[in-house]
């Protein structure tokens, strides 16, 4: 479970991208982060793994308490803390296999990461590439793939940190709707197979709808929906996409 206490993030150009939120993520849900760009979703996903530090307010881990407290929490909170990038950002000279083995470096340490990984850890990559399909493309590069194929490798590599929570940001936004929909099955699925949390800002309501155990809609940095798809109705819709006002949405992610 992580949890959000009073969180407001303000940033130096005086523009407050998330307004007070109070928000309890439980294990193994697959929360939705629902609304237009500038909503603040980025925001708030950057501030579960302290990439964006809150103005006000805390951020609180369960099992490991703030997570700001000491560089030594927040180091082992981002260890079983997956991220998945709306650009998947892999090396494409690298194999598929290479990439995937980025996922552990944090758990290997940074001086054994120039090392070649051992057995156990070329399993454990090799194991998460299988269940995404990608086995047989493991020793090609990885610029030689498809978007969709490459954001699927960027699933693994998240996977293979073996997280406890997944945070995602628009996977899927540059691609295709088909493309799209079969990419979030399988962050899904595997999330469902592992009890894993997942928090997946998206927006597409008709994802959200498919996918989701909760939805949260922001607009404009404040919480305006908290609950699930079928509560989901035109007029919440409506109020989550609403014009922004001038200046408030652009700067705010």
């Amino acid at each position: 479970m992580v949890m959000l206490s009073n969180v407001t993030v303000t940033y130096p150009n005086g523009i407050t991208a998330l307004h007070p939120t109070d928000l309890t993520f439980e294990k193994g849900k697959f929360t939705v982060l629902l609304g237009p760009s500038g909503a603040g979703k980025s925001t708030l996903l950057r501030t579960l793994n302290g990439l964006v530090r809150p103005t006000e307010g805390h951020v609180e881990s369960r099992d490991l308490g703030p997570i700001l407290a000491s560089a030594k929490i927040m180091r082992k909170h981002r260890l079983f803390t997956g991220m998945i990038f709306q650009q998947h950002h892999l090396i494409g000279r690298l194999t598929v296999l290479a990439n995937v083995l980025m996922g552990r470096i944090g758990i290997r340490g940074a001086g054994r990461s120039f090392l070649p990984a051992p057995k156990e850890e070329k399993i454990i990559a090799l194991n998460a590439l299988e269940r995404l399909g990608l086995l047989p493309r493991a020793l090609e590069r990885a610029d030689m793939l498809s978007g969709g194929q490459q954001q699927r490798v960027g699933i693994a590599r998240a996977m293979a940190q073996q997280p406890h929570i997944i945070l995602a940001d628009e996977p899927v936004a540059s691609l295709d709707p088909s493309t799209a929909e079969r990419v979030l099955s399988d962050l899904h699925r595997i999330c469902r197979e592992d009890g894993i949390t997942a928090i997946v800002s998206l927006h597409q309501v008709d994802f959200a709808r498919r996918f989701a155990d909760r939805i949260v809609g922001l607009h404009q940095g404040h919480v305006v929906f908290d609950g699930n798809a079928n509560q989901l109705t035109p007029a919440i819709i409506s109020k989550i996409y609403e014009a922004p006002q001038p200046l408030a949405a652009e700067a705010a992610e």
